[in-house]
């Protein structure tokens, strides 16, 4: 997922934040509901909104649901700008173990 840190508050780029299906995979709808129940601002179609004190739980659930395996690492994986764009993928937040998930 497309991240920034931007004053001690990490945004999530609105198109890679796990979209809520009424009739969708039930592990699909725990991540969102996850993700948005920590959440300082998770609105549709805008930047979700982490702040620095809920960073330790968002690192800890990345990487449960990755090594889950029923998510893909492009699903549970933060992704930095480089210097020239806003969203441009460069680098990974948190490194997963040896036991990741190796799908994407």
């Amino acid at each position: 997922m497309r991240a920034r840190i931007e004053n001690q508050v990490l945004f999530l780029h609105p198109e890679d934040v796990p979209p809520y299906k009424k009739k969708g995979s039930v592990v699909r709808n725990t991540y969102f509901w996850a993700l948005r129940a920590i959440a300082a601002q998770a609105l549709f179609d805008h930047e979700w909104e982490y702040e620095s004190e809920v960073w330790l739980a968002l690192q800890r659930m990345l990487l449960s649901f990755s090594e889950s395996g029923y998510l893909g690492l492009s699903e549970t994986i933060l992704e930095f700008p480089t210097t020239r764009e806003k969203f441009q993928p460069c680098c990974v937040l948190w490194r997963l173990g040896k036991r990741g998930n190796k799908r994407g």
